[in-house]
């Protein structure tokens, strides 16, 4: 009986899983390059925004920032991009979110700011996967939660019922 409920818990959890964890994972936002030098540009990307839905929103906050920038320039590969200048920007790290013309949330991506001379070549930034990670962590969790609770109560009704 425990193994049974323990099963049906996790195929809950696993379920769960796949219908959440396929829209976190395509929430993409890239900011190329990763490091810039001040006044350098750096391009911001929110791969799954539809064009045809409106335009995206990049909220960039910092150490001396909170702004928004808006895009109506599909991407290349895909999505809606502008690029940003960092003339005028403290030294330091920034995050940018973005949220598409249709109110959904594109992810977030992080660049730093260095001084002139400083910066290093390219890159991606702030895509490791780790929100998709801890999203599924979660779910793991209450599918075990879950598990635990339908043992405890079944056995508190069996000693119960005697």
């Amino acid at each position: 009986m425990k193994a049974k409920t323990v099963l049906v818990s996790a195929a809950l959890g696993v379920g769960l899983g796949t219908l959440l964890l396929p829209g976190a994972a395509l929430a993409d936002t890239v900011v190329s390059p990763a490091t810039t030098p001040v006044g350098g540009t750096v391009v911001l990307t929110a791969t799954t925004c539809n064009p045809k839905s409106g335009d995206a929103i990049f909220r960039v906050t910092g150490p001396d920032r909170d702004q928004n920038v808006r895009s109506t320039t599909a991407a290349a590969g895909g999505g809606l991009s502008a690029e940003l200048f960092t003339a005028g920007f403290t030294l330091g790290t920034y995050t940018v979110a973005a949220t598409c013309g249709d109110g959904s949330a594109a992810g977030s991506a992080t660049f730093t700011v260095t001084p002139i001379g400083g910066a290093q070549a390219g890159g991606r930034g702030g895509t490791d996967g780790t929100g998709t990670l801890a999203a599924g962590g979660a779910l793991l969790g209450s599918a075990a939660g879950g598990a635990l609770i339908l043992a405890r109560r079944r056995r508190h009704m069996a000693a119960a019922t005697l």
